[in-house]
């Protein structure tokens, strides 16, 4: 084949031509280079940038003489499905904790305006992230998209204006610390599983709450760690009692203790609250304070499964005190005193009590099988509502008194079923691959709430990943009202408001120590 002979002239043209491409490639590649924003270190934070859409550019200025921080950031909101906001970050991975005083040098503008600590896996307006929220009115939560495209969620703290404020990363879980004038940094409720990849941003922000204005805060003696606790740190477990609003699943923390409280109660009066504690049981004011014991006498080992008769007046608790230490049912005066004995064989657990105030639905252990069982509330004989092989737990009344509600592990998993009062009729409510514990109707009859383990979990046990779901009873659509950690103890007994618009629980935390 004939091969095209190239001249000295031809090549020459080829050469200069290839090195004026080179030339123009790189002038193009340094003009990218000089376009991208450069690093900004700002104190011990790597750079700022406005998250989301705002109208007003945010800025960051580091005071290295005061160790302070002002964060001047616009942005609508840090909600719902986006966020925007001013942003000071740095990059980090593994264990982190971030702690730092929080102030508003101006009173104007929105009360809701917040200054935030903050993990987030990207700088993506709808990112996953989880931070420790200042609003300027005081009130103070962790804040929480658990999915990227998610809704924000809440969880409210019960302290309002804290000086000082903490968000810690442990493994894959997220908590929040508060600190009043004059006190230490403490546990404050919240203790969230968030879904933060290797690497992640960690830092401070700003968002006005109005994206016509531009808003700061100031944060001084900033403390960020990347230490994970010690090997072999025993976690200590708090208790947190709180309350959701069914509609806009905002969660508030009434009230948070060490250790293990259980299966609120909400009163008939919507005042209080019942839990048991140590094997008593407590009243507490709806607006939280100090809880108070109620005197149940020689009862001193009541069990979460407790509950309040339909008029008020009386409390029924399950107690494991008397009889080779199985668990009785009792029912005392609401104000207290000496309890008078309902069942005659043990171990049975209370679990509902019939709208007209004369049946009580328990679960009993007989012939090594647990089924569901009715007993009048003066005593008497006891009646087996249930058969199925496997166990029956949890039966409450609908507030119509025609069913009640119960769980059932007879088709393999655990599942909500529900019958007439007098145990016909026993039909399966709905199926999934989960397990499915205590269902609760609200007080209007319109919906069924119920605690949710994963597929894998067997019976209920403590210190897990659950759900607490609700399903419309009209036309059985199911909704999660929120993700915590929990199981055991958070709602094993019935906890809607008298309104049905708010339900109690408990959820817990185990934060590692840390010195």
């Amino acid at each position: 084949m004939r091969q095209t002979q190239l001249t000295a002239f031809t090549r020459r043209q080829i050469v200069s031509q290839s090195l004026l491409f080179v030339s123009l490639l790189t002038a193009y590649q340094g003009n990218l280079l000089w376009a991208q924003p450069a690093a900004a270190q700002i104190g011990i934070f790597e750079n700022h940038a406005d998250v989301g859409t705002v109208l007003h550019p945010g800025s960051a200025d580091y005071d290295s003489a005061k160790n302070t921080y002002t964060i001047t950031g616009s942005g609508e909101n840090m909600w719902s499905t986006a966020d925007a906001f001013q942003f000071v970050w740095k990059k980090a991975s593994g264990d982190v904790a971030l702690a730092a005083d929080i102030s508003f040098p101006s009173k104007a503008g929105n009360e809701h305006k917040k200054a935030v600590l903050m993990v987030r896996q990207s700088l993506d307006p709808d990112s996953v992230y989880a931070d420790v929220a200042l609003h300027d009115n005081g009130l103070t939560s962790l804040q929480y998209r658990d999915e990227k495209g998610g809704n924000t969620h809440e969880i409210q703290s019960s302290i309002t204006g804290p000086r000082r404020l903490r968000i810690a990363k442990r493994g894959d879980y997220v908590y929040m610390s508060l600190a009043g004038d004059r006190e230490e940094l403490h546990v404050a409720g919240g203790w969230l599983r968030i879904p933060l990849h290797e690497s992640f941003y960690v830092g401070i922000g700003v968002c006005a709450h109005d994206k016509d204005r531009v808003e700061n805060a100031v944060f001084s003696n900033i403390d960020l760690t990347t230490k994970s606790p010690p090997a072999g740190a025993q976690p200590a477990l708090y208790s947190a009692l709180e309350t959701i609003n069914v509609d806009s699943t905002d969660r508030r923390v009434v009230y948070l203790a060490a250790g293990r409280i259980e299966a609120p109660n909400w009163t008939r009066d919507g005042k209080s609250f019942l839990f048991n504690s140590g094997g008593r049981i407590e009243r507490l004011p709806v607006a939280g304070g100090k809880p108070e014991m109620i005197d149940t006498g020689f009862a001193v080992r009541c069990n979460n499964d407790h509950g309040i008769s339909p008029d008020g007046t009386q409390l029924v608790i399950s107690d494991q005190s008397q009889k080779e230490d199985r668990s009785l049912i009792y029912i005392s005066p609401m104000s207290g005193g000496t309890p008078r004995r309902i069942t005659k064989n043990s171990p049975s657990y209370w679990h509902g009590w019939s709208p007209d105030g004369k049946m009580l639905a328990f679960v009993g252990e007989r012939n090594d099988e647990f089924d569901i069982y009715s007993i009048p509330v003066t005593g008497g004989d006891e009646t087996r509502l249930t058969t199925a092989k496997g166990l029956d737990d949890g039966p409450e009344y609908s507030p119509d008194g025609k069913y009640i509600y119960f769980n059932s592990v007879r088709t393999g998993t655990m599942q909500i079923w529900r019958m007439h009062s007098d145990g016909s009729e026993q039909e399966q409510v709905f199926s999934d691959d989960y397990n499915n514990w205590f269902p609760h109707i609200s007080p209007d009859g319109q919906w069924m709430v119920f605690l949710t383990y994963e597929k894998d979990v067997s019976g209920h046990p403590e210190n897990k990943d659950v759900m607490l779901r609700m399903m419309s009873l009209t036309d059985k659509k199911i909704t999660v009202l929120a993700k915590l950690f929990g199981g055991q103890g958070t709602i094993n007994v019935p906890s809607w408001s008298p309104d049905s618009k708010r339900l109690a629980f408990v959820s817990y935390a185990l934060i590692p120590e840390e010195k």
